[in-house]
């Protein structure tokens, strides 16, 4: 009998939100379909800007529009719900450690703009754990941003070992999940 595992889930979550992508404007700063399934983040006024390695889960893009607004691209940003991921191991030292049930986890290795995934993006384990306790002052406002922007894996997936390049679910947890 197959092994029952949690997917993915676009029922539930909240619906995907329209928003300018990329750097700038103008056509070298536009985004192809090859950004479909990377992580972004809020930049500037109602735009996103991809997610340097380290940095918390805002949203991933869902879609890029082929028009332009502003001479920016548009696009659907999902800032909820689960998705599948690849694990990267550790914050600290990527490619390396494993991934748990109940870890919490922030961007890992990014792909290159103009470079479609040929997995799922990567994640690693934060550093910063919400739940842990802070030790100074200059932690809280780490510590409330991962709280506010958290994702935990709730599944290892099939190979269930949390090993770098295994991949697995992660489901939002934050204050606006």
């Amino acid at each position: 009998m197959a092994k029952f595992l949690v997917q993915e889930n676009v029922i539930g979550a909240k619906p995907d939100e329209t928003y300018r992508l990329g750097a700038g404007t103008g056509a070298a700063n536009w985004l192809t379909d090859a950004e479909v399934g990377k992580f972004y983040k809020l930049g500037a006024e109602s735009r996103y800007v991809a997610a340097a390695a380290g940095d918390y889960i805002e949203g991933w893009i869902t879609a890029i529009e082929k028009a332009t607004a502003d001479n920016y691209t548009i696009g659907s940003v999902r800032r909820s719900g689960r998705m599948l991921v690849t694990f990267d191991g550790l914050q600290a030292t990527p490619g390396t450690g494993t991934v748990a049930i109940g870890d919490y986890v922030v961007v890992g290795t990014v792909v290159a703009k103009d470079t479609a995934l040929t997995a799922p993006a990567r994640v690693t384990v934060a550093t910063l754990q919400p739940t842990a306790e802070v030790g100074a002052v200059a932690d809280v406002k780490e510590s409330i941003l991962a709280a506010v922007f958290g994702w935990r894996v709730i599944s290892l997936g099939a190979v269930g070992d949390g090993s770098v390049s295994s991949t697995g679910i992660i489901e939002r947890i934050g204050a606006t999940a």
